[in-house]
């Protein structure tokens, strides 16, 4: 038997100055930015030529390797599921939302990609939200110039 759900998540464009500190402040973060010479202006000019795409629970998008994509339960289990409160509450927020509304509209996740390789720029409690509960999430890609 298949059990089906009639749980929903409507994925939009995000906001990315609401996202500015994963560029500037998230420390595991500047390592992949300096390495592909990626800079703010650059993913602000990019940014509005990206597209909502398809992302299954896997490493890579399509045949691009995404760097902190944290894509298996294991890694779940490590990064939000036994977190800090702080960082869980969001999430649990988002959980009981769409527990007893039955649909979501969220902020697509956003991922850049650059000389063949991709980062999980931020969204990753949305993205968890989507996956765990089955469903396969879309993110914002963006190809950086």
């Amino acid at each position: 038997m298949i059990s089906s759900s009639a749980l929903s998540i409507t994925w939009l464009q995000p906001d990315l100055e609401a996202e500015r500190w994963e560029f500037y402040s998230h420390p595991a973060k500047q390592e992949w930015y300096r390495s592909h010479a990626v800079s703010w202006e650059q993913i602000v000019s990019s940014f509005e030529d990206g597209a909502l795409v398809a992302w299954p629970r896997v490493a890579t998008i399509g045949t691009i390797p995404v760097a902190l994509s944290y894509h298996s339960y294991e890694e779940y289990q490590t990064y939000l599921a036994r977190a800090k409160r702080g960082y869980r509450k969001n999430y649990s927020r988002m959980e009981d939302a769409l527990q007893s509304n039955g649909s979501l509209d969220l902020k697509a996740p956003i991922i850049l990609c650059s000389g063949g390789e991709g980062l999980l720029f931020s969204g990753y409690r949305r993205l968890c939200l989507g996956w765990n509960y089955g469903m396969v999430p879309y993110v914002w890609l963006v190809d950086l110039r």
